[in-house]
């Protein structure tokens, strides 16, 4: 099995750090843009596509700030992480996603970031 190198994506967000936060973190928030239903118990979040279940654990979290997910049923090194990040002169606000993924679905799982941060910025209306 090939190996899951780790990759950023930095998306630019006009919003509050605040808002965004509720968007990354809760499981309303992230019903609206990141899957299709998400409950939340015993720090594991259940992420459901298209009636295909997901659940991830969330191994760090700072308000505001970010929020870190462990899949369950992934490699033990791997995680992803959405950290919002604000540039202190202009006050510019971004949403930094770090995760893990083999060569060969590198593209694919950018697009797949790419497609799901522009459904987020339209639900935002920024």
């Amino acid at each position: 099995m090939a190996e899951k190198k780790k990759f950023t994506l930095e998306y630019e967000v006009k919003s509050s750090p605040r808002i965004l936060y509720s968007f990354i973190s809760e499981p309303n928030g992230l019903s609206q843009w990141f899957a299709d239903d998400v409950n939340f118990r015993d720090q594991v979040y259940t992420f459901t596509w298209d009636d295909e279940q997901q659940k991830a654990k969330l191994v760090s979290i700072k308000e505001n700030k970010l929020v870190k997910f462990k899949w369950l049923d992934d490699e033990p090194q791997c995680y992803f992480e959405m950290e919002i990040v604000q540039d202190e002169l202009t006050n510019d606000v971004a949403l930094s996603i770090t995760d893990f993924t083999t060569d060969d679905l590198l593209a694919e799982k950018k697009l797949i970031w790419d497609n799901q941060i522009d459904y987020l910025i339209s639900v935002l209306g920024a």
